[in-house]
C-alpha cells in the first residue's frame, strides 16, 4: 500500500444480490467512481449459489426480488435457484461488471484511518494468502447470516445410524432414493425441502415444534406473462412490480390491524388445497400472522404431496434419536433412514468483518442505523440487510442508488468523507425501538449483536418500502445530520460540523 494511491473509491463487500445491484447502480449512477466487488467464493450468487437443497427456490416473487432496473423475464415468478444465478449472470456480463468481481476474496477486517480516508482491508485468498488493497468507501453486501455455520440447536444424536444434513452444507450426492427422510423445521427452507424430496424418497416428514402460517399462490403470474406479450417489457415489469408491492404492503397491513380475518383467509385457502376434513392443528401457529415471515407454498406442492401420502407434518418434541429415527415426548417414533436439520440460520451483522476506526473496534451494536443504509458515528460504510416483510432487493436498490447520490454530491463538494453524526446529547435523547417485531428465533436470538434501532426516522432500520423509497428518494442529502467533510488539516470535526448546520 502506498500514502498517495487509494485502490477503489468503492470497494463492494459480496458477489450476491446486494453487491451486484451495487455494481449496476454505481455503473448507471456514479460512472467516474471506480469501484471492485470481493467475493470469498468462487462463483457469484451469494445464498443462491451457497444453498445447493433440493428445490431451491425464492420465497418472495421475481417481480420484487429482481431488481428495478432488470426485467424479470421467465415464465414463473417463484424461481429456482438456478433461474436466479442465470438472472444474476447476465446482468453481470451485460454491464462489464465481471471483470471487477474479485472471487476468493474473504475481507478479515477494514480500519477506516482519518489520515487518509481510506478504509485498509485485510483480505484472505483461497491459497490462505493475506492481502492489503484501500478503498475510500465500503459498501457491505455481505447478507445477514453466518456462511461458515449455521444455527445449532444443540441435538444429541445419539444412536441414530442414518445420515444428517443441514440445508446449508448439502452434500452433492446425496441419495435419498426410497428412504424415509425427517426436515425438522418449519420454516420457508423445511417448506421447501419436503415437497421437492418427496417425489424421490419414500416418504418425508416435517418435524415441527410450532406450526407456521402459510400461505399458497401460484409459482407463475399470470397478469405479468399476459402484460410481457402486450407491453414493452420494461414497461410489463414495473406494472407487475407495482402491483406486487402494493399487493405486499396490503397484506402485511391487514395481518397487522386484523390479525383473526387474516388467519380465516390463510386457513380458507389451505383447505381448498387440502379439502375441508382436514385438520388445521399442523397450520395454526401460537402466534398471529406476519409476527413472523409467512411461508409460500408456490402451486401447492407441499399440499399435493401431503395428499398423495408421500409427505406429512407432524407437530411435537424430540426426546431422543434412535438407531432407526426420531422418537418424540408422546412417544411415537419417525422412522428415519436421513435426518435433514432445517432449524434456521445463525445471523451476523456486517460478514462478521472486524471493523476498526484507527484501530479502535468499532461494535456496531453500539451505533444506531442510519436510513436504514449507514450507521451513526461511522464514516464511508454502507450495509444492505433487506426487508423482513418484503423482497431483499428492494432495500438494496433503494440504498445502491441514495449511496451513488451521496458519492456524486460528495465529488461535487470535492469531499472525502462523510458521516451520519449522532452528538451524545441528541443520542441521549432518542427513543429506542425494538429493531425488529418478529418473534422469529433467528431474529430474537440474534438482537445483542444488530445495530441499534430508534423510534423514529432517520435512526432506524424500517420495514416499510413504499415509505423508505419516498424517503430515500425525496429528502436531501444534506439533511443536517449527514456530514461532508474533506480529511486532513482544513476537516472540521463531525461536532463542528454538525454545530454549523445547524
Amino acid at each position: 500500500m502506498t500514502d498517495t494511491a487509494t485502490d477503489f473509491d468503492v470497494m463492494i463487500v459480496g458477489a450476491g444480490i446486494s453487491g451486484i445491484g451495487m455494481a449496476a447502480h454505481m455503473k448507471e449512477k456514479a460512472p467516474g467512481h471506480s469501484f471492485a466487488i470481493v467475493e470469498r467464493r468462487d462463483n457469484l450468487g451469494g445464498t443462491w449459489d451457497l444453498f445447493r437443497y433440493p428445490g431451491i427456490r425464492s420465497d418472495s416473487d421475481m417481480h420484487t426480488l429482481g431488481f428495478d432496473f432488470e426485467p424479470w423475464k421467465h415464465e414463473k415468478s417463484i424461481a429456482d435457484g438456478p433461474s436466479i444465478l442465470e438472472y444474476l449472470d447476465r446482468i453481470v456480463d451485460d454491464r462489464d461488471i465481471r471483470r471487477h468481481i474479485r472471487f476468493g476474496h474473504k475481507v478479515i477486517s477494514a480500519d477506516w484511518r482519518e489520515s487518509d480516508a481510506r478504509w485498509h482491508v485485510t483480505l484472505e485468498t483461497g491459497e490462505g494468502e493475506r492481502k492489503h488493497l484501500t478503498a475510500n468507501w465500503l459498501y457491505l453486501g455481505s447478507g445477514y447470516y453466518d456462511y461458515d455455520e449455521p444455527y445449532d440447536p444443540g441435538f444429541d444424536f445419539g444412536e441414530f445410524a442414518g445420515q444428517v444434513v443441514h440445508p446449508q452444507f448439502w452434500p452433492q450426492d446425496l441419495d435419498y432414493s426410497g428412504k424415509n427422510v425427517v426436515v425438522i423445521g418449519s420454516g420457508a427452507t423445511a417448506v421447501t425441502i419436503v415437497p421437492s424430496m418427496s417425489d424421490k424418497a419414500a416418504k418425508v416428514t416435517m418435524l415441527q415444534r410450532t406450526p407456521t402460517w402459510m400461505f399458497s399462490r401460484p409459482a407463475k403470474d399470470a397478469l405479468a406473462n399476459f402484460l410481457r406479450k402486450i407491453l414493452p417489457e420494461k414497461t410489463a415489469y414495473k406494472i407487475t412490480r407495482w402491483k406486487n408491492i402494493t399487493l405486499q404492503d396490503f397484506g402485511f397491513k391487514r395481518a397487522r390491524n386484523k390479525p383473526k380475518k387474516m388467519a380465516e383467509a390463510l386457513h380458507k385457502r389451505i383447505r381448498k388445497s387440502l379439502g375441508e376434513d382436514w385438520d388445521m392443528a399442523a397450520f395454526t401457529p401460537p402466534y398471529n400472522p406476519w409476527d413472523q415471515r409467512l411461508c409460500l407454498v408456490p402451486d401447492d406442492d407441499l399440499f399435493e404431496a401431503m395428499k398423495s401420502g408421500k409427505a406429512e407434518i407432524v407437530t411435537g418434541h424430540i426426546k431422543a434419536f434412535e438407531k432407526g429415527g426420531v422418537r418424540l415426548t408422546d412417544d411415537s417414533f419417525l422412522p428415519a433412514d436421513i435426518v435433514v436439520t432445517a432449524t434456521g440460520l445463525k445471523l451476523a451483522v456486517a460478514g462478521k468483518i472486524a471493523l476498526s476506526r484507527d484501530g479502535v473496534p468499532i461494535d456496531l451494536a453500539q451505533h444506531f442505523y442510519y436510513k436504514g443504509c449507514m450507521f451513526s458515528n461511522v464514516p464511508n460504510l454502507a450495509v444492505v440487510f433487506g426487508y423482513l416483510n418484503a423482497s431483499w432487493t428492494l432495500r438494496a436498490d433503494i440504498n445502491s442508488d441514495y449511496i451513488c447520490r451521496v458519492l456524486t454530491e460528495s465529488r461535487r463538494r470535492g469531499v472525502d468523507v462523510v458521516e451520519p453524526v449522532l452528538t451524545p446529547q441528541a443520542e441521549a435523547a432518542i427513543e429506542e425501538d425494538d429493531i425488529f417485531d418478529f418473534s422469529s428465533g433467528y431474529i430474537q436470538r440474534s438482537k445483542s449483536i444488530m445495530p441499534k434501532n430508534a423510534v423514529a426516522y432517520p435512526w432506524r432500520l424500517n420495514q416499510e418500502y413504499v415509505a423508505d423509497r419516498k424517503r430515500m428518494q425525496d429528502d436531501p442529502i444534506d439533511d443536517g445530520l449527514l456530514a461532508f467533510r474533506q480529511h486532513g488539516a482544513n476537516a472540521r470535526s463531525a461536532d463542528e460540523q454538525l454545530e454549523a448546520a445547524e
